[in-house]
């Protein structure tokens, strides 16, 4: 969740007519009274989805007032930190411990950059009021257990962060999305997909694997939720489409180049989260430092991506695609899945990929382990 979004650095021109022009699909959402566009789908679909856009039409119309020279009263900026996309925006940064106050967002939206972007986000605005999610919702459902089922929130969200995240998962699962004024149909089409896919994890995967963890000990079982952060790479996997289309092919070549030399460096990344992985078994961390280097690894598009990515690569193209599926929905075999994969690569006359060590392995699996 967490994010870290690739946006384009392409000028964004019509974000509301591309986003639009689906396929063949018919739109499970559709405009709602100003303030919400409320899916319906249909018994037994794999996907409910609404859009709440109050937060941007709030900055929007004080947008519109500054503009025109009227005054901004208390009302207006009431209705902004009251509407639901500003409330649950506070939440998350709140839980991420990050300093997010009224007054920095008045700066904000009264800013000479939110105000030129203001028609833009407009055409945006109307696009995402009537979102067909199904095209990214089948995109993510590829990487997802046969019958899992994708609902959220999306909150297209007006904000100075340029990262797109989830939130709440287990209980109230949301997506918000940076409108960036300077984004493609495709990169947000890539986007979407991403976000959605870590729905269905959370929702298809993660209940069975964590009622799995919580038989081992801490630090064990530490451990073994941090690996669950590896999902970053096969959402890329699963929004690219497949392990031989490029995760950015639809970004900027700066942003593919980066990607390119980050996943260059696979074996060393690899060797570093392992050395993190068995600092916190032997508890050589404080907690603190722990959430540190575990939010450190997120980074832009950090190992948890990087690695995470060629990971669920190399597991689909040896084992096929259901294996890497099964292997990202149980953590406590992903390490060891992606090893057998990558010892079949070296076999067959491929590179020698980094592998997890059989001392993490044995420290994970061990039963005397557990009961430590």
């Amino acid at each position: 969740m967490r994010s870290r979004r690739i946006l384009s650095a392409l000028l964004f021109t019509a974000f509301a007519t591309v986003l639009l022009a689906s396929s063949d699909s018919t739109p499970i959402l559709g405009a709602g009274r100003g303030q919400a566009a409320a899916a319906q789908p249909a018994p037994g679909s794999f996907l409910d989805v609404r859009v709440v856009t109050d937060q941007p039409e709030t900055v929007l119309a004080i947008a519109s007032k500054q503009k025109a020279g009227e005054p901004i009263g208390e009302d207006d900026w009431g209705r902004l930190f009251a509407s639901e996309g500003y409330v649950r925006l506070k939440k998350r940064e709140a839980s991420m411990q990050r300093a997010f106050s009224d007054e920095e967002f008045k700066a904000f939206v009264l800013s000479s950059k939110t105000l030129e972007a203001a028609e833009t986000y407009r055409a945006q605005l109307a696009g995402w009021k009537a979102l067909d999610a199904s095209a990214a919702a089948a995109v993510a459902l590829r990487y997802l257990p046969a019958g899992a089922r994708l609902h959220a929130t999306i909150y297209p969200s007006i904000k100075p962060r340029p990262n797109s995240f989830v939130f709440e998962l287990t209980t109230n699962p949301a997506i918000f999305f940076y409108m960036d004024p300077a984004t493609t149909q495709p990169v947000s089409e890539n986007t979407l997909a991403h976000e959605l896919h870590h729905v269905g994890v959370a929702a298809a995967c993660n209940p069975a694997t964590e009622k799995k963890i919580a038989t081992y000990p801490r630090p064990a079982a530490h451990v073994l939720e941090m690996v669950g952060s590896f999902s970053e790479g096969l959402a890329m996997l699963a929004a690219a489409g497949g392990p031989d289309v490029h995760p950015h092919a639809m970004s900027t070549p700066e942003m593919r180049a980066g990607w390119d030399r980050d996943v260059a460096n696979f074996d060393q990344d690899l060797r570093t989260v392992e050395t993190f992985f068995l600092d916190v078994l032997d508890r050589r961390l404080t907690d603190a430092d722990i959430e540190k280097r575990h939010m450190d690894f997120f980074g832009f598009q950090g190992p948890w991506y990087t690695v995470g990515w060629k990971m669920a690569v190399t597991i689909e193209k040896v084992h096929g695609h259901d294996a890497v599926v099964a292997s990202f929905c149980d953590w406590t075999q992903l390490l060891s899945s992606y090893n057998e994969a990558a010892r079949e690569v070296h076999a067959k006359g491929g590179a020698r990929l980094a592998t997890w060590s059989p001392k993490l392995l044995e420290r994970l699996n061990d039963r005397q382990e557990r009961q430590r």
